[in-house]
């Protein structure tokens, strides 16, 4: 399980440094090079189709990086390898 989130973070997206309630929006916007409200528009908006967008976002959030590289889900089992 370890490679998988060593791969996750070789893809190279982080959550953005600028960031209210998880980052993501923040983290695509500076991928992308939008701004980052209008990123964060984008992002509710996607809230309102049934179950994808929160659901999405969710995912988004667990899977993840942050800055220093650190997954949740995988701090969550302790940052050991799931067999």
């Amino acid at each position: 399980m370890n490679s998988l989130f060593d791969s996750i973070r070789k893809i190279g997206f982080r959550r953005g440094p600028d960031r209210i309630l998880g980052g993501i929006a923040g983290g695509l916007a500076e991928v992308t090079g939008i701004n980052v409200w209008i990123m964060r528009l984008i992002v509710l908006a996607s809230f309102l189709l049934p179950v994808l967008g929160i659901g999405a976002y969710l995912v988004a959030w667990i899977l993840t990086p942050w800055q220093d590289n650190s997954i949740p889900l995988q701090q969550a089992f302790g940052g050991r390898s799931i067999q």
